[in-house]
């Protein structure tokens, strides 16, 4: 098994430039920490580069280390693992994990969400899991939207971009393209054609667009929709925050099948 004990090793070094989305897509290699995500991605069998972990790491889960495949293992100090980690307090174990094919397909049945230039990390995250967890279809992520394998979106995401597919690509295009297998698309917005979400019963396939925190969904993408629907409030908050609006509007439809 491979030791590495110093920070200023070069494999470290090069590791370390992984935070930056430019030598991810560079080395189409990310980075994820903790057992939680490192187990999941085994499990649906992502292909990891390698394993890092310390003596925490080895202590804490010794059993399930033994079953990875030894040229995977590099044990490494806890200096080295805290200068690769994000975390406050590192888990012991970090992988190194290679980047899917970007050019997976996508069926256009089911529902989809559409995120439009979703900058927060947390909400990518949290809007990708709760995807997941209502039964979607997928995801895209369209221009301008937070890095699918930035360090915050992993940890929001909770593995569940190993559930069902992420995919890049430009809104434009995929939005034309829904509608030509005849699946409604679903903008959202507050305008006087735009009707409440309670009135959308007949939903087995659409695509819901969810747009950027502060400025919403691309007038050109709101041109291109079948409906704009929003959520009515009760209350005296100006707007939800787009990931609980997300959950809302993906459980309703997904009811509605």
């Amino acid at each position: 098994m491979k030791e590495i004990l110093s920070t200023k090793n070069t494999m470290i070094k090069e590791l370390k430039k992984l935070h930056k989305k430019k030598y991810r897509e560079e080395k189409r290699q990310y980075m994820i920490e903790g057992f939680h995500l490192i187990e999941e991605a085994v499990k649906v069998g992502a292909e990891i580069d390698w394993i890092l972990f310390n003596q925490r790491g080895k202590t804490e889960w010794t059993d399930w280390l033994e079953q990875q495949p030894d040229e995977l293992l590099i044990y490494v100090s806890e200096e080295v693992l805290v200068s690769l980690s994000e975390l406050p307090t590192p888990q012991g174990l970090i992988a190194i994990v290679k980047m899917p094919d970007d050019e997976e397909k996508i069926e256009f049945t089911g529902g989809w969400l559409l995120l439009d230039n979703v900058q927060d990390p947390g909400n990518v995250g949290t809007m990708i899991r709760t995807a997941d967890a209502a039964g979607l279809s997928g995801v895209v992520l369209g221009e301008g939207s937070s890095d699918i394998y930035s360090t915050k979106v992993l940890r929001a995401m909770q593995g569940s971009n190993y559930h069902l597919p992420v995919i890049r690509k430009p809104l434009a295009g995929i939005i034309a393209r829904f509608k030509e297998a005849k699946v409604p698309v679903y903008g959202t917005e507050l305008n006087r054609e735009a009707v409440s979400y309670q009135k959308i019963t007949n939903s087995t396939d659409y695509a819901l667009i969810m747009g950027n925190e502060g400025q919403g969904v691309a007038s050109e993408f709101l041109a291109m929709t079948n409906q704009n629907i929003y959520i009515p409030i009760k209350g005296a908050a100006e707007s939800l925050n787009v990931a609980i609006a997300a959950g809302i509007l993906m459980y309703h439809l997904e009811n509605n099948n």
